[in-house]
């Protein structure tokens, strides 16, 4: 599936995840072994919010840094967007699902206006957009100057003696567990392709600095496979 390009790998990468949202939370907390619950615990710490502040989590999906975000930052604003209507729904009905403003969105063309974010953030979504200096310019439109930006994202497995375990768990294990928890072995293909095909954490790193986040740093986690990156907009 990662072979797709353009509109049509967005369109595949939109139903894939309303197919998958029943499980999609559960499926996370297999595939990581609970660790991406620290990861997002990690991204709203580096989001630096305050109370009273506005928050984009962008690619939410059902909503679990968002939600991070509130239980952290009583009082912060949390706004929502993801363009999978489906992850969405799930979210809504979860705990703290009535506190988060839900949106549809395109993260290559927001629907909000310039400066209106004090921090965003996102997780899992840099690798599926098409187009990344696209949101990039997106995400620094909506921000404040010195709003934050912080990414939470898979990254190819890097070259040392753990990789040939780590390249058959992303081949084998992970399909094999979409297969049984999800019962969609397509999604959990295309997941591991798209994390071995993706930029390396000092690429994406040097993406940010182009669009003009200056500030720029990252963090890995779980044998360097998942890495959050953060950033600020230069005023």
């Amino acid at each position: 599936m990662t072979h797709l390009q353009g509109q049509e790998r967005a369109t595949y990468v939109q139903g894939m995840f309303d197919r998958i949202a029943g499980r999609y939370n559960l499926m996370n907390r297999v595939m990581t072994g609970g660790q991406d619950l620290r990861w997002r615990r990690f991204v709203v710490q580096k989001a630096r919010l305050q109370p009273g502040q506005r928050l984009l989590d962008l690619a939410t999906g059902t909503g679990d840094i968002a939600f991070e975000a509130l239980r952290q930052v009583p009082g912060v604003e949390a706004v929502g967007g993801d363009f999978s209507v489906g992850m969405m729904k799930v979210g809504q009905g979860l705990p703290l699902g009535d506190q988060v403003d839900w949106n549809a969105a395109d993260a290559l063309n927001l629907p909000y206006k310039d400066e209106a974010f004090d921090a965003l953030t996102a997780g899992y979504l840099m690798r599926n957009v098409i187009d990344i200096p696209r949101a990039f310019a997106e995400q620094k439109r909506v921000l404040k100057p010195g709003g934050r930006l912080v990414l939470l994202d898979t990254a190819p497995p890097p070259n040392n003696i753990l990789k040939p375990f780590i390249v058959f768990y992303l081949r084998y294990g992970i399909p094999l567990l979409g297969r049984i928890i999800s019962g969609n072995s397509d999604a959990y293909q295309y997941l591991p392709e798209s994390t071995q095909k993706f930029k390396t954490p000092n690429e994406l790193a040097s993406l940010m600095r182009e669009a003009g986040f200056g500030s720029v740093a990252y963090k890995t986690f779980m044998f360097g496979t998942a890495v959050v990156h953060w950033g600020e907009k230069q005023a």
